[in-house]
């Protein structure tokens, strides 16, 4: 790769850098998020079944994964910054077509486009991200990851609030619209242009060996996040420690686990190093898993994610950490690769995990999330490298 231009060697000491990757991911949260309280109005709308709905939904995930393939090479030869800035503000211009949408096939345009602009602005932000950690020397990135979840939050509360005050679909999107454009006008101008390199290929994929388990790696992270979103209340249902009324408080205590750990993890791993963080948090999580399957009561099974959640909650931010200085490729780059299969893991991990149900059963599909993130720790080393002796 050849260096065109360095714009800025020091991030760090660009003011309000790490507020405006904060900023970043709080946006990217909070606009999937903010979609997610629509989607019962916009079935109600098309008189769709639950199979077209299915289809459309994956229009978002097809968007996403076609627009990080391509955004590694683009943040390699622009900047990242342009990629964050547009993306988000796309991001947030489609949200009131989402609300609007009244066929089946505008619906799933919108979708491919509001997926393709949530795609390129995850890729671009974690390498802003890297580039950002790497010049102030010591662990940012789990504490940006964590405001990802904040913005999660955010968004969908915030818009399930208006929703049940009698605001409708489209009224909910405008005040959205005009906070992440906001926003975004906050960032822009912080963000830090990192060296730009011609990138080497036309799409974003692991090439080496280093990569490929990177890639991995973050692909069981993504699948396990996936299965405890999609599946979580129907291992307590089936196993009857909790009615269905009761049946997200698995997801919750798991998603509110990995949010405070994330926002603890960059202490924790500039105290203990990344090695140590993937082995001690893949244990824990896998330990999690034992004591959700084991148990008996809904107490048990609730601490079994706590544990899965603090465990799984910094092995990601490492492995962002790890790609941006793998040899032989651009931040950017790598970064793109890491993202594109750990969001496929995300999404076909979920459909995997019901097919090994459908063939076994629910809790076996779960031991083999748990034999998946075994895996983690024993390859820490190879990830970090060997400790010196």
């Amino acid at each position: 790769m050849t260096t065109l231009s360095t714009i800025a060697q020091t991030s760090a000491d660009r003011p309000g850098a790490r507020l405006a990757t904060r900023i970043a991911f709080l946006v990217a949260g909070f606009g999937l998020a903010a979609w997610a309280p629509l989607i019962p109005f916009a079935k109600a709308r098309l008189g769709a079944d639950d199979g077209l709905m299915g289809v459309l939904l994956l229009c978002l995930g097809a968007g996403s994964v076609a627009a990080m393939l391509r955004t590694g090479p683009l943040c390699a030869r622009y900047g990242c910054k342009p990629v964050v800035v547009g993306s988000g503000l796309v991001l947030a211009l489609l949200l009131p077509p989402l609300a609007v949408a009244s066929s089946p096939w505008t619906l799933g345009a919108v979708l491919l486009g509001f997926g393709g602009a949530l795609g390129s602005l995850d890729v671009a932000m974690n390498v802003h991200a890297v580039e950002v950690e790497r010049d102030a020397r010591m662990p940012l990135m789990s504490g940006f990851h964590a405001m990802f979840s904040v913005g999660g939050f955010l968004g969908a509360g915030f818009v399930t609030a208006l929703l049940s005050s009698g605001v409708g679909p489209l009224a909910c999107t405008l005040p959205c619209l005009a906070l992440m454009v906001v926003a975004m006008r906050v960032a822009a101008p912080r963000l830090v242009e990192a060296g730009r390199v011609a990138a080497g290929h036309s799409l974003a994929w692991p090439r080496s060996g280093a990569m490929l388990l990177l890639a991995a790696l973050a692909a069981v992270c993504f699948l396990v996040e996936g299965a405890m979103l999609d599946w979580s209340a129907l291992l307590l249902t089936t196993r009857s420690l909790a009615v269905p009324a009761q049946g997200g408080l698995g997801y919750a205590f798991f998603a509110v686990a990995m949010t405070v750990g994330r926002f603890g993890g960059d202490a924790i791993t500039a105290r203990i190093g990344d090695r140590t963080t993937m082995q001690a948090g893949g244990v824990l999580a896998v330990l999690g898993f034992a004591v959700l399957l084991f148990g008996d009561r809904l107490e048990f099974a609730l601490a079994g994610f706590v544990l899965i959640g603090l465990g799984a909650s910094n092995i990601v931010p490492v492995l962002f950490r790890r790609c941006g200085s793998v040899p032989g490729t651009s931040a950017a780059m790598a970064v793109a690769a890491l993202t594109t299969v750990g969001y496929a893991g995300q999404l076909m991990g979920p459909a995997a995990v019901g097919f090994i149900a459908h063939l076994t059963s629910l809790p076996v599909a779960f031991w083999l999330l748990a034999a998946l993130m075994a895996v983690v720790p024993l390859c820490a080393n190879k990830v970090v490298g060997r400790p010196a002796r």
